[in-house]
């Protein structure tokens, strides 16, 4: 596939990065020289020196045999453009435009970004995005990450395995027996730093990070399984008072659970505006990393912190400070990728990447087959996959036991209308089905294969 991509900044290398290191031709317009220079020094991709939504530099970039532009530098203006110009010129099939400011995406707007307004296939919000994983979070504290699909229907649940964790040094498939009810399965694991597929013999051990599809109704009695049911926050203080917090203080605003909520914003301009914009949440003037600041916002008696500035080590030591004053969890947002590594040592229990949330979402349309949503875990180092069963997949009509799947893959569920399934050897897939598989990066392509729309592999 060929894919333009405007923005070199971090979400457009890293978008650069992923997609280039799949075999895709990827080209980077960007206005830095600098950072086009980086893109051609570390990356196997093209750089271009240009304005993005420039015709000559979309044209340099090789525009008229692109499949997808992928827009995402700061400005969103520069992003709509950018997509009008390569399918008004150059007849670029997708045209995908990351857009911050949420005026833009009032529901009474929806047609501006119609094909005979705004041609843009897909809009992409970090901010609302990222903000919405960090809700799920605070709704079950006791998972180290969460993701939905189909609306709830089925979630999977990272969870760490602890020495006390109940189910530990117990095959999988004994689990089953144990709680025939329980509709949850094991698929896949993080141990000693590697993503590993597990299948029903094998057995979790402490230090693991646990990867669990379970239907959205038993999240709860699945934490509570691995001994981490823990109580959702009923006082927060979040670090940053920019989009993503102000976005996360009004969902919990408009909640109703009567949730405490405190920002802290050391930008007197933001501060002002978030407090004029916000009902119930306090906001205070003032450094995040100031211990006098923790103290007036009452850090020691808070349930959950949360880091999220636009710096990625004012949220890391902020959320330690918040930790070494009795604050029982701290989350921090975090773009470069190498930080989680040293910084969960300090302190630090759960991270969330803006980045990787943002690639995830892209990813869905690179992927071919009948791929509705692509989740990516550890980096890179393994995916979570949502895809749709047609007629010609090889899984369909199968006992699930007769079906010789990749190593590096694992069915976790499969949805049929509102039923949740847990895949067992008997089951079979219906044309139709929607089937939660984690796989391992080296096992992308075959789980594409299994949802391809033609026969041709056969």
């Amino acid at each position: 596939m060929r894919v333009i991509i405007c923005g070199a900044g971090q979400v457009g290398y890293g978008i650069a990065e992923r997609l280039s290191a799949e075999g895709n031709e990827v080209t980077v317009i960007d206005r830095n020289a600098e950072l086009v220079q980086r893109i051609r020094d570390t990356l196997d991709a093209r750089g271009v020196h240009g304005h993005g939504s420039h015709p000559d530099a979309l044209a340099s970039a090789g525009a008229e045999d692109a499949d997808m532009l992928i827009a995402v530098t700061q400005v969103d203006e520069v992003n709509m453009i950018a997509c009008q110009v390569a399918h008004s010129i150059f007849g670029v099939p997708t045209r995908i435009a990351r857009i911050r400011a949420q005026a833009y995406l009032r529901s009474e707007w929806a047609d501006l970004f119609a094909r005979n307004h705004l041609p843009i296939d897909v809009i992409i919000s970090p901010e609302v995005e990222v903000g919405d994983l960090i809700l799920q979070r605070i709704r079950h504290p006791g998972a180290s990450e969460i993701v939905d699909f189909e609306e709830g229907r089925v979630s999977v649940v990272a969870i760490d395995v602890q020495e006390d964790c109940a189910v530990i040094d117990t095959p999988l498939n004994q689990l089953t027996e144990l709680f025939p009810n329980l509709l949850a399965t094991v698929m896949g694991v993080r141990r000693d730093g590697k993503m590993m597929v597990l299948r029903t013999r094998d057995q979790l051990q402490a230090g693991d990070q646990a990867y669990v599809a379970v239907a959205g109704d038993q999240v709860d009695r699945v934490l509570g399984l691995f001994g981490r049911d823990e109580k959702p926050p009923s006082r927060i203080v979040i670090g940053g008072a920019g989009n993503i917090g102000r976005y996360v203080a009004r969902k919990l605003e408009a909640g109703g659970d009567g949730i405490s909520v405190r920002l802290i914003e050391d930008d007197r301009q933001r501060a002002q505006a978030a407090a004029e914009e916000l009902g119930s949440s306090i906001v205070v003037y003032g450094d995040a990393l100031s211990e006098d600041i923790m103290h007036e916002v009452d850090v020691r008696d808070t349930h959950m912190y949360l880091g999220l500035t636009n710096d990625d080590e004012t949220n890391i030591l902020s959320a330690v400070m918040a930790s070494e004053l009795g604050c029982p969890t701290t989350i921090a947002l975090v773009n470069q990728a190498q930080y989680p590594r040293f910084a969960r040592r300090l302190g630090v229990d759960a991270f969330i990447n803006p980045r990787a949330v943002t690639v995830s979402r892209i990813l869905r349309h690179v992927r071919r087959g009948r791929i509705r949503g692509v989740y990516t875990l550890q980096n890179g180092a393994a995916e979570l996959l949502e895809a749709e069963a047609l007629d010609t997949s090889p899984l369909v009509g199968k006992q699930l036991r007769d079906v010789k799947l990749d190593p590096g893959i694992r069915i976790g569920a499969i949805i049929r209308g509102e039923e949740v399934i847990m895949p067992a050897g008997d089951q079979k897939i219906e044309a139709g089905d929607f089937v939660i598989v984690f796989s391992l990066a080296d096992s992308v392509r075959e789980v594409e294969q299994l949802f391809r729309v033609s026969i041709d592999f056969f």
